[in-house]
């Protein structure tokens, strides 16, 4: 009989799928549990923004040593993971994003006109305002991450759906699935809009906001361009606040949205059955006045759950019961594999990073 891994992860989306990797680094073995597609909940898409700014100083520094894990995982795996063409970021909080990034250290960021913007962003239309580049910045390649790490990991991922998972009581955990009834030395959760369902289950209530999202992905006009940045928009000039955007793998294609969410009630259905059609609406019109080299016909939609805490857009914590590790947060796709690892240190009895408490509000604007 196969002797069972060590560590059952629940979640292949891209926390889940880094957390494995790194405890593979540590040479522990892990099991992968996942009820879809790898990937296709909350990590779906072709593109996401690596950025720096953040209004936490503690999370710049986390996402500085991240960088270097992608790019560490980029060479042993062989395939691109963040492209090296930056972060343009408009609008009033770009001065004091800029001075949390400067004083960090360690970070190529700096104040950029209306010449350079054309040069870096030549999608975009003619501005003038407050404006910054992260050079160190730039497009995550989703697909081809959440691809490498898959057939890295090869079997260890298994198609089947965590029903429950509670302590034993003689220092294992036992996991229910769809298809059996497993021990393990630990537990590692990273299941999105499930995460909170199976911390009740151990007596934990999570404060995560589910929430429904949109991004629609744009043809760019002519020839692609040799070099385009992600953008994220807080000016309003062009009629919209928190507007982030990223280019496909050839820059042939633009993916974006706006940051604003749509409730979601407990049961999962929207309070608003049409907010999702007028977010739509909005991220075209927007495309239309602020990105002209962009066809504002869409090409693909992309609609999908976003899990919140109440601190920051950007917060994220690990909540610990009796060996088992619940993650929630949103915008962790940048920060998946600083955190696969710290996840993989505590799953491996290390201990968990205090800054990743609850308590701590990791992301909280200070």
């Amino acid at each position: 009989m196969a002797r069972v891994p060590e560590v059952a992860v629940v979640g292949a989306g891209i926390v889940g799928l880094c957390t494995a990797y790194a405890l593979a680094e540590r040479g522990t073995t892990a099991r992968v549990y996942e009820s879809g597609v790898p990937g296709h909940g909350q990590s779906s898409g072709q593109s996401r923004i690596f950025r720096h700014a953040h209004d936490d100083a503690r999370l710049v520094e986390f996402t500085r040593q991240g960088r270097a894990i992608w790019d560490e995982w980029a060479d042993r795996l062989g395939t691109e993971l963040v492209s090296q063409d930056g972060v343009v970021a408009l609008g009033g909080p770009v001065p004091g994003r800029l001075r949390i990034l400067q004083e960090a250290g360690g970070i190529a960021v700096r104040a950029v006109d209306g010449a350079e913007i054309r040069t870096r962003m030549p999608l975009l239309a003619d501005y003038s305002g407050l404006a910054m580049l992260d050079e160190d910045g730039g497009a995550i390649r989703t697909r081809a991450a959440v691809e490498s790490l898959a057939e890295a990991l090869g079997d260890a991922v298994v198609t089947d759906e965590v029903i429950s998972l509670q302590p034993t009581g003689r220092g294992t955990v036992e996991v229910l699935s769809a298809a059996g009834r497993e021990e393990y030395a630990t537990a590692v959760v990273c299941a999105g809009l499930s995460t909170a369902r199976l911390a009740r289950n151990v007596g934990l209530s999570l404060p995560v906001r589910p929430a429904a999202h949109v991004r629609l992905t744009f043809q760019v006009r002519g020839a692609p361009p040799e070099r385009v940045a992600c953008l994220q928009d807080s000016s309003g000039d062009f009629g919209e606040v928190g507007v982030y955007a990223a280019p496909y793998p050839g820059n042939s294609r633009y993916a974006g949205g706006l940051s604003e969410t749509v409730e979601v009630r407990e049961d999962g259905s929207f309070a608003d059955p049409n907010a999702l059609v007028a977010l739509n609406d909005r991220a075209r019109a927007y495309v239309s006045r602020a990105l002209p080299g962009l066809d504002p016909e869409p090409v693909e939609y992309l609609h999908c759950w976003v899990t919140s805490l109440p601190w920051s857009e950007d917060g994220m914590a690990v909540w610990e019961a009796d060996r088992i590790f619940f993650t929630a947060g949103h915008n962790l796709f940048k920060q998946a594999p600083w955190l696969g690892r710290a996840l993989a240190g505590a799953a491996m009895a290390e201990g968990l990073e205090e800054s990743l408490r609850p308590a701590a509000t990791l992301g909280r604007p200070r």
